[in-house]
């Protein structure tokens, strides 16, 4: 039985990368769009991590970093999160918290005072707090700037006998795709450390590292963007001094979510089939989902007849494939990108083969999509002039319009070269 009233066991809650009023990106450019909705979407997840943590009882909370996406535009940021560790504090739950590279010490020109419940680790050294009464040493530094490249794990203090011992860390470990390498670290140097329990943030990817000792990231609480799919949350721990960690449990936490769907166009021959596969992936997503907000990225692939109604309607089918989903999400569901990667049914390799401009164009095509050095080039020196009439906000990483983004490049590749397949197809020079 776990309780605080027993001192014997505990169990607390472990979550990072909350981004607190972080912009959901991508939204802006689509109709549709549940937008204001998905706009408070980190605050609400933060609120669920802390009903979450009432609910079960917990005698304290971990936050691992980056609760903050930077310097507050104002003070209403910092005000909601006082406001929800006062719930917290209400409910005698302790908060141990660390900052990482985006909500940095040297990053935050504003604060405002947080509840005594709340611990926050220096940033100039290592700290470890003791709680006699749980029998547990929480060991921990704060980030003092935004690229921190050492390890800062290695100054942590060495683990209390007797306690159970717990490392809260900013980190990428010894890397991490897409996340910068601060804080560099392994595992193994981790383990060496003797403690019983890394929580670790910087990672949005959930990931339980080791499990002896256990290591873990437990992903942000809420996703972002369409790269950041599938649940997201926190995770419940129960131990015990002298012990160790008795369970890990993921909850999910996040209000929205991000999600992609993937139709093969092979064997569909009519609008109809179309729009009936994908409204019967939108309600498996939405069951697994538990009907929670979705934002779908759809990709439809494959050769098949419906090749030329596809690339040569985009708009339209868009706003048809938008519709199906509203329609079978009961407007729970949103369309947030549909890339187009379905093939014409033609014989590419004998067309390539052909001494005449349409063999040089296809094989022109395929070189380029082989060559994405070749192809950021080419759009270099083609497109500059366009790319520096852009908008800032059509330049950046997730717009479909962000020239120097190999993603974008690629995508732009692959309908040009559809668009142009579909017109070989139709007049049957083949």
């Amino acid at each position: 039985m776990f309780s605080k009233l027993t001192g014997a066991a505990m169990r607390f809650i472990h979550c990072a990368d909350i981004h607190l009023d972080s912009p959901l990106r991508g939204l802006e450019f689509y109709d549709g769009a549940p937008a204001e909705e998905m706009r408070h979407a980190t605050r609400r997840a933060f609120a669920n991590v802390v009903d979450l943590a009432i609910d079960r009882a917990a005698d304290f909370v971990l936050i691992a970093g980056d609760i903050f996406d930077g310097d507050w535009p104002d003070f209403n940021t910092g005000l909601y999160f006082a406001s929800q560790l006062r719930r917290l504090a209400d409910a005698d739950i302790r908060v141990f918290l660390i900052h990482g590279n985006h909500d940095a010490v040297s990053k935050l020109t504003r604060s405002v005072p947080l509840p005594r419940n709340v611990f926050s680790f220096p940033a100039n050294r290592p700290a470890t707090e003791v709680i006699e009464s749980l029998g547990v040493a929480i060991h921990g530094q704060s980030f003092a700037s935004e690229a921190v490249t050492s390890d800062l794990s290695a100054a942590y203090a060495a683990p209390h006998t007797g306690l159970l011992n717990i490392g809260i860390l900013h980190t990428a470990l010894s890397g991490r795709e897409g996340h910068q390498p601060y804080a560099p670290t392994t595992a193994d140097r981790l383990t060496d450390k003797g403690y019983d329990y890394w929580a670790l943030g910087h990672v949005h990817c959930r990931e339980i590292v080791r499990a002896s000792p256990w290591i873990v990231f437990p992903g942000n609480t809420q996703g972002r963007h369409a790269r950041e799919t599938g649940a997201k949350g926190c995770m419940v721990v129960e131990a015990e001094p002298g012990v160790g960690i008795h369970a890990a449990e993921f909850v999910p936490t996040d209000v929205a979510r991000w999600h992609q769907i993937g139709i093969d166009i092979a064997g569909l021959s009519s609008d109809d089939d179309l729009h009936a596969a994908v409204q019967a992936e939108v309600r498996a997503a939405q069951v697994a989902a538990e009907d929670r907000i979705l934002a779908l990225r759809l990709t439809l692939s494959g050769r098949g007849t419906l090749h030329h109604t596809i690339v040569s309607n985009r708009e339209a089918i868009r706003a048809q494939l938008a519709a199906s989903i509203g329609e079978a999400s009961a407007g729970m569901a949103w369309l947030e990108k549909v890339r187009i990667e379905v093939t014409a049914p033609l014989d590419l390799a004998r067309l390539a083969e052909r001494d005449d401009p349409i063999g040089l164009l296809i094989r022109s095509l395929e070189s380029l999509q082989a060559d994405p050095g070749r192809l950021k080039a080419l759009a270099e020196s083609v497109l500059c002039d366009l790319g520096q009439k852009l908008p800032a906000e059509l330049r950046g990483s997730d717009s479909a319009w962000a020239l120097d983004s190999p993603e974008a490049l690629a995508d732009a590749l692959a309908n040009a070269r559809e668009r142009l397949l579909a017109a070989i197809a139709a007049d049957d020079t083949t």
